[in-house]
């Protein structure tokens, strides 16, 4: 329980607890799988269940009392009432930009799914060699698995050879909407750790070419050693500040933008953050967004797909910014989506999908395609 408290003492906003507690749980090699699965669970708990805690009390009753809690709300979550709920799960600026629903409040009070993305074709394999795997109930999801084992999974031989990838199911679905056909040029223009950029790498069948850009040269450092691991080759990395000059001089076929958004949709994940993000964040990265959304489409080609996505849900940073570019950019037509979550549901050129129905993040996503490249502006 030390290690727990320590950890939930220690985090802030610029230290995440998640960032912490994998710190700290690596520097300590004496511990069990058991031992970390405990104080991960602990600390995760206490985030998720704060708002019922008595600060008064000493951390360690905290703890227990959030523990508690969480097996309560996982054999009972009748017991709960959706007033209660929706008022304790989240921060109170949250109505002001999201829809606060009884059912997604219901969703952030629930421990997540781990979801696995085999790489194409090894989905049995995985399932068949790590066990505790379930497919999802969508059948567009042909390589998504759902992992209720124990093991550490880093340290699994299949995921040592590339085998699979630990994603997000809605990641995924964000991988699928983009559709890359073999043989076209992709921008990941915000790629982070690349998790996209190998799963659009992974869809092409390797053929093509997929340029992943991100700010900070660590993570594209982290992208190059997963890449390696996952056997793709297919790909190239660019540091990109967000600015209006493009990555390369590259017309791409599709350009995925996974934009810095508040995190909203990852609050069941991560409940820590459901306590550090503000609403002055919110308003900050809309303006972020609204820019590198501008910036990146000026580099796609006629007939191309442009992507936004963000694991948000707040309206700022989700339709108000598909609004935004629509109206400032006439020569692309939105572009409808087949939602992977309800393939019988009419197609949309904007998806949100919530937690509550997925049983994965929340994401929003708005595609469109190009009709035509603007003529210059006059000059004089």
């Amino acid at each position: 329980m030390e290690l727990a408290e320590r950890v939930i003492t220690k985090a802030t906003p610029t230290i995440p607890a998640d960032l912490l507690l994998r710190q700290t749980l690596a520097r300590r090699k004496q511990l069990t799988r058991a031992d970390s699965a405990w104080i991960s669970r602990a600390v995760f708990s206490y985030f998720r269940w704060r708002r019922w805690l008595d600060e008064a009390q000493p951390m360690n009753a905290q703890l227990e009392r959030a523990l508690a809690l969480a097996d309560d709300f996982a054999i009972s979550p009748a017991n709960f009432l959706d007033a209660e709920l929706m008022s304790n799960a989240v921060p109170s600026w949250t109505p002001e930009f999201v829809t606060v629903s009884p059912e997604w409040a219901r969703s952030l009070q629930a421990e997540p799914a781990l979801w696995l993305r085999a790489r194409t074709g090894m989905a049995a394999q995985v399932s068949a060699q790590l066990g505790n795997c379930d497919s999802p109930k969508w059948s567009e999801f042909t390589e998504a698995l759902r992992y209720d084992g124990q093991e550490d999974l880093f340290r699994h031989e299949l995921f040592q050879a590339g085998a699979f990838e630990i994603q997000d199911l809605a990641s995924q679905a964000v991988g699928l909407l983009c559709a890359p056909q073999p043989g076209e040029t992709w921008w990941d223009a915000c790629a982070g750790e690349g998790g996209k950029t190998l799963h659009l790498s992974d869809l092409m069948g390797g053929k093509g070419l997929v340029w992943a850009s991100d700010r900070a040269e660590w993570r594209l450092h982290r992208l190059k050693q997963r890449a390696g691991r996952a056997g793709c080759f297919n790909y190239r990395s660019v540091l990109w500040k967000g600015g209006p000059k493009p990555a390369t001089k590259t017309m791409f076929d599709g350009i995925l933008l996974d934009a810095p958004c508040s995190g909203v949709g990852t609050w069941g994940r991560n409940p820590h953050a459901r306590w550090t993000t503000n609403s002055q964040d919110v308003s900050e990265l809309a303006v972020v967004q609204r820019d590198l959304l501008s910036n990146v489409a000026a580099s796609l080609k006629v007939g191309g797909r442009l992507i936004y996505a963000v694991c948000t849900l707040t309206r700022p940073e989700t339709t108000e910014i598909a609004d935004a570019f629509s109206a400032a950019h006439p020569e692309f037509t939105p572009l409808p989506l087949v939602n992977p979550f309800a393939p019988g549901a009419p197609a949309a050129a904007r998806l949100e999908l919530w937690p509550q129905v997925t049983g994965a993040n929340g994401m929003f996503i708005a595609a469109w395609t190009r009709q035509a490249i603007p003529d210059p502006a006059p000059v004089g």
